[in-house]
């Protein structure tokens, strides 16, 4: 049987008969990777076949593989919010349903839909997140990356990983194609690599410590909902490698977009917060390497975006790029030699 395009797929979703539930309105979001369908009260993400990087989707088994993972992964830190994996069923007469009745052409998580705005991007946007909220965002991922194992990695292979990131975050931000300072984009990842070498024993330390886990992996502020209870969501659940990480890495980089949006005080409250909860007496320097590297890895990704072409027009992407690729610097410099 051949698997149906992923328009049909799509326009069946949006169909409101298409749910096993009683459902009215329905908003569909595309994103890089996915289709979320809204209604009333779930939210059904769909994933798309596509291949980029580590990421490989192009499978239906492959996709019911990730959207069980998806499940697994956010139950650690949103219980509340995801309920369920669902097949889309091919039935007999032809059309395509959520649910058991006819032949599974693909798999859906099925969430509780959250009020987008108690989305901490939303409120660092309206200037109404509190350090009262960052303070409880700290202490939540305290006792979260207090209950997982250490990463099963050793400290070179975790040196290692490190400078991989390192080197693949340069070759593509210092491409002629994209405009960017390729002087600064080489000043920066010789930093972070000589940071590294000069400093093999202090990240050798973190592993031991069993400070390098298997975190969330993906923690921006458009991740935490501060409803009750408190949600992170959206966790990376498509590589492992690049869920191991620094729990301290972790935080920082929700606290680096903070900083990103001009709420640097607030990414601070949520820092102290993490670490009088956590014990953890994670050096600064330590932390704006770290910082420094997040930086770099989320400018390549923006100017990735210039490779398709429904984003080329938009300066949107280089000046994203930009921007944190300054952050990076300016980490750098905080944390010296």
């Amino acid at each position: 049987m051949a698997e149906p395009p992923l328009a049909a797929k799509v326009a069946a979703l949006r169909d409101p008969r298409c749910y096993g539930e009683p459902v009215g309105r329905i908003e569909a979001i595309e994103t890089h990777m996915s289709w979320v369908f809204l209604t009333e009260t779930h939210a059904w993400k769909l994933k798309k076949p596509v291949h980029f990087g580590p990421l490989d989707f192009r499978s239906i088994a492959a996709r019911h593989f990730y959207c069980l993972e998806e499940l697994r992964l956010n139950a650690r830190l949103a219980p509340a919010v995801y309920l369920d994996v669902a097949p889309l069923a091919l039935r007999p007469d032809g059309g395509l349903r959520v649910g058991d009745a006819g032949t599974p052409v693909d798999w859906l998580v099925k969430m509780r839909r959250l009020p987008s705005d108690l989305l901490l991007d939303a409120l660092l946007a309206r200037h109404a997140a509190t350090p009262t909220d960052m303070q409880a965002i700290g202490r939540r991922l305290a006792a979260f990356h207090h209950m997982l194992p250490a990463a099963p990695l050793g400290a070179r292979a975790y040196r290692v990983l490190l400078l991989r990131r390192i080197d693949e975050d340069e070759q593509d931000l210092a491409s002629p194609a994209w405009g960017l300072p390729a002087a600064r984009v080489h000043w920066l990842c010789a930093w972070q690599r000589a940071f590294l070498a000069h400093h093999a024993s202090l990240f050798d330390t973190r592993v031991a410590a069993g400070r390098v886990v298997e975190g969330h992996g993906d923690l921006r502020p458009e991740h935490v909902w501060l409803g009750k209870p408190l949600a992170i969501i959206d966790a990376l659940e498509f590589s492992v490698e690049l869920r191991l990480q620094d729990a301290a890495d972790e935080v920082g980089f929700l606290a680096l977009e903070c900083e990103r949006v001009h709420a640097a005080a607030l990414g601070r409250e949520l820092l102290d917060a993490w670490r009088a909860a956590s014990g953890d007496p994670v050096p600064s320097a330590l932390l704006d390497f770290h910082q420094s590297c997040r930086a770099c890895h989320r400018a390549r990704l923006a100017i990735l975006h210039l490779q398709e072409e429904r984003y080329r027009a938009s300066p949107q992407w280089r000046c994203r790029a930009l921007r944190y690729l300054a952050l990076a610097e300016r980490h750098a410099r905080a944390a010296g030699t």
